[in-house]
Order: C-alpha cells, then sequence, then structure tokens
C-alpha cells in the first residue's frame, strides 16, 4: 500500500515508543533523498531513516547496512551542526496528514538551549525534508524547489515555513461521527486514507472499531504473488495472499523495501559509473573490431614475401621495363603473375616486396598484441559491469575507488586516502552451506584480490565462472562434501554473467594455485590444473545459505 496517513498515525506511535527521548549521535546521507540518523534510545543504537524518495518516501527504524558517501552534502552538513548531539522530544503527525515533526532539542554554540523541527512531507514526487529552526524558518531543505515550480510557498532556506495546501477533509482519529460508506466516499471524506485502505474500510461494519485499529499495530505483508506485495498496519482482509507478520512496522518496511530499494539507491548512485563502463565497453568492443579488421588486411604479407623470393630466384628472366611477369612459383607448383615497377631493376622490385613483407610482418606483431591488450580491457569492463548489476549501496564505493585508480574516473573531490580507509568497510557476502560451511563471494574487484590472494588458505577451494565475468568465491574448507561443493559453485555461477543460464560450467582449486601476474588489474588471476563442475544458478537457494 502507499505510505498514507492512516500507516504514518501507526508508525508515529512506533516511533514515538521506541526513540523519543533518545540523543542523536550520528546523521549520515548514504541515498539521495535520504538521510539516517542514529540515535541512542534504552541503552542501544537504532538507526531513523528519514526518505524524501519520489516513490519509496517514509520515516521508519531500519536494521539495513549502508555506506556513507566519500563526500558529504550541505544538507548533511548543516544537519550534523544543528541535531548531532540533540536529544528528540517527540515525534508528532500533522492532523493525519502524510506529514511527520521530529522536535528536537539542542544547545547553540554558546551553551544555550535551542530548538529545531524536523518536517518529512511524504507526497510522492513532492516529498521533502526540512530543518526548522524555533521562528518557523527553514535553516536547509533535501529539495530546493524554484519559485517557478512552486508559486504557493516558497521552499528555500531563510522563508518562513508553511504547509502544503490543506484539503478539507476530516481526521478521522479526532472525529467521534463515522459514517459507513462506499470506498471512493470515505477516500474523498477522511483525511489521509488511500485507496486500499479506504476499499478496506468500507468492508467494515464499525469504522468507528477500524480505525481503532491503527493504534494496535500487527504489522503484516501480504505477497500476492511473485511480482506483488503490499505491506500494512494490519491484516487487510479485501488482500488475498501469502501473509508475514512483524513485531514492528519498521520491520515490515525494510522486509517490503529490501530489494526495491536497493535497486533504486544502486540506480541513483551507479549512474556516473555506468555511464563510463558503458562508454569504455563500446570503445573497447568498436576498437576490437577495427583491430581484426586490420589483422585481417595482413593476410598478404606471406605473399609478398614469396613474390619478393621468385623475383629474386628468376630475376636473369626479367627484362627493365616490364609491368608484369609470370613465374614458376615453386611452392606450390602454380603460376603466379607479378607486378613490376618498370623503372627499376628485378632485383630492386623483389627488395620492394620484402620491404612491404617486413612491414606486415612487424604490423602483425603490433596488432596482435593490441588485440590481446583490448580484450583484456574489454573482459575487464564487462566484469564491472556484471558488477553493477548484483551492486549493493556499499559495493559502490570500492567500484568507484577502483576506476578512480585505473584512471578511468577523475573526481577531484574524493581524497584516496580517505577512500581506501572508507573502502575496508564493505566486505564480500558471506554465506553458509547446509552442510555448515562458510562460503565468501567477491561483489567487487577489490573484494576479489583481498577474498582470493590474501584471506583464504592456501587449501581452501576458490571457484569461478568458467571463461566469463563473475564474483570470487571462497570455500572455507580443504575438503569440502559433494553437497557443499555443488552449493559453492551455484553461488558462483548465480553471481556471474551466467545467472540466467541453465547449464554453468564453474572452475574450482585450492587457492594456493592461483597467481597474479604483475601490473595485472583488480581481480584478474591466473591458474592452472583446475577441475570443472556443471551447475544451474539457483536464486532460492541464495537466499536459504545468506548468512
Amino acid at each position: 500500500m502507499a505510505f498514507d496517513g492512516l500507516f504514518l498515525h501507526a508508525m508515529t506511535k512506533e516511533l514515538n515508543k521506541e526513540l523519543a527521548g533518545g540523543r542523536i549521535t550520528k546523521i549520515a546521507f548514504p541515498f539521495p533523498y535520504e538521510i539516517i540518523m542514529t540515535v541512542r534510545s534504552f541503552g542501544k543504537n537504532r538507526r531513523l531513516l528519514l526518505s524524501a524518495h519520489p516513490v519509496m518516501a517514509r520515516a521508519q527504524i531500519t536494521k539495513v547496512d549502508f555506506e556513507n558517501p566519500l563526500t558529504a552534502p550541505n544538507f548533511v552538513m548543516v544537519l550534523r551542526r544543528y541535531l548531532q548531539g540533540g536529544k528528540i522530544l517527540g515525534f508528532q503527525q500533522v492532523e493525519n496528514d502524510r506529514i511527520l515533526k521530529i522536535m528536537v532539542a539542542n544547545a547553540n554554540e554558546i551553551g544555550d538551549a535551542v530548538s529545531y523541527e524536523l518536517i518529512l512531507e511524504i507526497m510522492g514526487r513532492h516529498s521533502n525534508l526540512f530543518l526548522l529552526d524555533s521562528e518557523n524558518k527553514i535553516v536547509e531543505l533535501i529539495k530546493h524547489v524554484p519559485a517557478f515550480e512552486n508559486r504557493v510557498r516558497i521552499l528555500m532556506p531563510g522563508a518562513q515555513y508553511s504547509r502544503p495546501p490543506k484539503q478539507d477533509l476530516i481526521d478521522p482519529f479526532k472525529s467521534s461521527q463515522f459514517t459507513s460508506s462506499d470506498a471512493h466516499t470515505l477516500a474523498n471524506h477522511y483525511q489521509g486514507m488511500s485507496k486500499l485502505s479506504a476499499k478496506e474500510a468500507a468492508k467494515s461494519a464499525y469504522l468507528t472499531d477500524w480505525f481503532k485499529k491503527f493504534d494496535q499495530a500487527d504489522p503484516t505483508l501480504t505477497k500476492i504473488d511473485e511480482q506483488h506485495a503490499e505491506f500494512t498496519a494490519f491484516p487487510y482482509s479485501t488482500l488475498a495472499g501469502q501473509r508475514s507478520n512483524f513485531s514492528l512496522l519498521s520491520d515490515l518496511l525494510d522486509a517490503y523495501y529490501v530489494h526495491t530499494a536497493n535497486s533504486s539507491r544502486v540506480h541513483a548512485l551507479s549512474s556516473q559509473i555506468d555511464q563510463i563502463v558503458k562508454n569504455e565497453l563500446h570503445k573497447n568492443q568498436r576498437k576490437l573490431r577495427n583491430l581484426n579488421d586490420d589483422l585481417a588486411k595482413t593476410d598478404k604479407a606471406e605473399s609478398d614475401r614469396i613474390k619478393g623470393e621468385l623475383l629474386t630466384a628468376y630475376q636473369n628472366k626479367i627484362v627493365r621495363g616490364q609491368e608484369t611477369v609470370t613465374l614458376d612459383n615453386y611452392y606450390d607448383n602454380s603460376q603466379l603473375t607479378i607486378s613490376l615497377d618498370p623503372k627499376i631493376s628485378a632485383n630492386a622490385n623483389a627488395q620492394k616486396y620484402f620491404t612491404k613483407y617486413q612491414k606486415l610482418k612487424k604490423s602483425v606483431q603490433h596488432l596482435d598484441q593490441q588485440i590481446k591488450l583490448t580484450a583484456a580491457d574489454l573482459d575487464y569492463f564487462e566484469t564491472i559491469d556484471e558488477q553493477l548489476k548484483d551492486a549493493s549501496p556499499k559495493d559502490l564505493d570500492q567500484i568507484k575507488l577502483e576506476l578512480l585508480t585505473q584512471g578511468f574516473l577523475k573526481d577531484r573531490k574524493i581524497s584516496r586516502p580517505s577512500a581506501k580507509k572508507r573502502s575496508a568497510l564493505a566486505k564480500p557476502d558471506r554465506f553458509k552451506t547446509t552442510d555448515g560451511i562458510s562460503i565468501e563471494v567477491g561483489k567487487n574487484n577489490f573484494q576479489n584480490d583481498e577474498l582470493s590472494l590474501k584471506t583464504a588458505r592456501k587449501d581452501e577451494i576458490w571457484l569461478h565462472v568458467q571463461k566469463l565475468p563473475g564474483s570470487h568465491v571462497i570455500l572455507h574448507s580443504n575438503h569440502p562434501s559433494d553437497n557443499s561443493l555443488v552449493q559453492a559453485a551455484k553461488l558462483a555461477a548465480y553471481f556471474s554473467k551466467a545467472k540466467n543460464s541453465a547449464n554453468v560450467a564453474v572452475d574450482y582449486l585450492p587457492a594456493g594455485k592461483l597467481h597474479k601476474p604483475k601490473g595485472a588489474k583488480p581481480g584478474f588471476v591466473i591458474f592452472e590444473g583446475q577441475q570443472t563442475i556443471f551447475v544451474t544458478p539457483d536464486s532460492k537457494l541464495v537466499e536459504r545459505l545468506k548468512a
């Protein structure tokens, strides 16, 4: 369902229960339009997510891991200045609208008590997040909106905050009289009611009791089919499907958005990287085609050598002034007609053909070398492209740093030492076989190098899809069962370009047999003595084995 006013009503109660009175210890901006505040409450740290995302705007406590970006935008710097160290006094919903107020008490630079409000407006593509001072002025906001885009109110720092235009609807939690009706009428009568909630409310005989359910939430995820699911504050009888229940609304939202949010965030964060990788792929594909075309043209090199030798052998039969001569080709017992420069001798014509042969021969050597280098670059960027498809936000810093160190990306705002320090935070994905053996899967080339060449013991099993881009996989065992080996191979196949294939060849061998050539790109290793196993990738197995 949409994060409507009714759901926000229930969420406000949960946030007050879990976080009111807590201290804001950290503020991060890991994703576009979203901030995460670490709140110390009841003796433990909780992460409050406030999202003004155009599609996934919401407020919740989240357990999802994240990485801070290498540089913090101005909005989060302002929040840190005014809110970090402050105490959350409480959460308040504006009537039953999709507007959440967070009241914060803090001290200014000279120690005087000051108060601030964070206002989250959950309104689709118009969603926004504001920091207000005690005089209701906008200190900063996550989305600046020019006056020509919004003539109703000013959405810029320094302006007086005013709420969005209010609709003439009834707040159901402040009404004493309820009238049952059809879904359309209810949605247009009560504030903050989505179509899905209105449809459910229309089935209720007693609206008073139905609205009270939002004060005692029973968080429910209803899986309608493989592609569709709905989250509700309690089970909706109008939704048919497989239900899962959660202890907190926040846990429900984590489960609902786990794939959607990750995909959206990666797309937003990786757009620059993705464009660079796509450009390099197209450039190297085009270059490789041109090099192969040039190589095909060098096939006449051997023919020029033979012509030079025949002219040398039969030069006494050739008279200066001839434009062509037909000679016996003793290499294949045929007749070969050779073009001549009539102004020079037979020997000079022979040397001319030898010179052309030497040039083409050197050209072949150069082209072979360039084809080898270009093919390696193409393979490298195909690997990066595949890694982006399976990346989580925490992996993108390392991929970006890799492109920086390889010279494919220029970003003066990023200091390499701090980026390297931060890159150590992202770790390979961990899995466990049904036999209880640990498996690690590298999600980018830095992780692949670290995992295969430093972390793994020499006798542990290394796996990689055969002759295709894919993750390095380490099975932490020197004598794994067939079952564990097959499961590790399925992970290697799944995290590769062959993830949608039915029969995938996966090579495996002890990690001690891997070798990285000097100067090789990140993630590149060579090996011999491998064995091969054929498996079918299984997405459900991946979820089951996730540690």
